[in-house]
């Protein structure tokens, strides 16, 4: 007798950080033709990813939903929206509300950013409990030079230290981090409720490998989640840079999706109907 395939609730999207340095229009339209099921927008230089209204043209013209919005965290966006980290937030989350994605992925902050890193967790529930839209805080990794660590990231790196409703988990980060995913996204718990996949060989790099092509356990991950009924968002958050074409970027981010969608297919429990 054949077992029942179940498939989770979760939606598979391409974060537009995927195409880069494609600017932000080509990721709606790389998600349109490929298939995915929207997008998370990264914020950042490109003008395209900070106009709420070009987003929303870009949406409808592509029949292509935002799921998401990433919120400019990154060192090369420190000017971007706003220098008031608060005010970059307040921001991702209106941008969220008005596109109708039910996300904002923020990183924990840079240590140097004191008054924000001493606020941040009472700060994320504080603006959690003002929306339904989903601060999920994201893992991130210590800094290497040679075989010397910096701690960039206040109060952690390891997000599952601190007490966040939600949380995003980054399988690329797992990889530079040199911990275990699986067992970080069991300390996440139900509160695991967005997904960054990629894959890493845990050379330290945050390298962003379409999954399958590093040692990440992507499809075990993507397996438990289907399991368990999981109904958040997976985003392809892979580097494309590389590519020698549009062609062959195409197919990296073709494969990362048929690679998503096949390990979130899993045999449903006997009996189940």
């Amino acid at each position: 007798m054949a077992e029942l395939v179940r498939i989770p609730d979760a939606k598979v999207a391409l974060s537009t950080a995927s195409v880069y340095p494609e600017p932000t229009a080509t990721a709606f339209e790389t998600a349109a033709r490929l298939g995915y099921d929207g997008v998370e927008v990264m914020v950042w230089t490109d003008p395209v990813s900070q106009d709420i209204e070009a987003l929303r043209r870009l949406s409808d013209h592509h029949g292509v939903p935002v799921l998401a919005v990433h919120a400019p965290c990154l060192l090369i966006t420190q000017r971007v929206w706003a220098k008031d980290p608060w005010e970059k937030l307040q921001r991702a989350r209106s941008a969220a509300e008005r596109l109708g994605a039910s996300t904002v992925v923020v990183h924990p902050p840079f240590r140097w950013q004191r008054s924000y890193a001493q606020d941040f967790v009472d700060g994320i529930w504080r603006m959690a409990d003002e929306t339904d839209v989903r601060f999920a805080v994201e893992n991130m990794y210590p800094w290497r030079y040679r075989d010397r660590e910096m701690l960039a990231y206040a109060p952690d790196w390891d997000v599952t230290n601190q007490d966040y409703r939600h949380f995003t988990l980054d399988l690329s980060h797992t990889s530079t981090a040199r911990n275990d995913a699986l067992e970080m996204a069991a300390r996440m718990g139900d509160r695991l409720t967005h997904v960054h996949l990629a894959d890493g060989t845990g050379s330290g790099k945050d390298e962003h490998l379409v999954p399958g092509r590093g040692k990440q356990p992507c499809a075990e991950l993507l397996e438990r989640l289907a399991a368990s009924g999981f109904a958040g968002h997976v985003v392809v958050e892979v580097n494309t840079r590389r590519a020698m074409s549009a062609a062959e970027r195409d197919a990296d981010l073709a494969e990362a999706l048929a690679f998503t969608r096949l390990n979130l297919a899993t045999a449903a429990p006997r009996g189940a109907r």
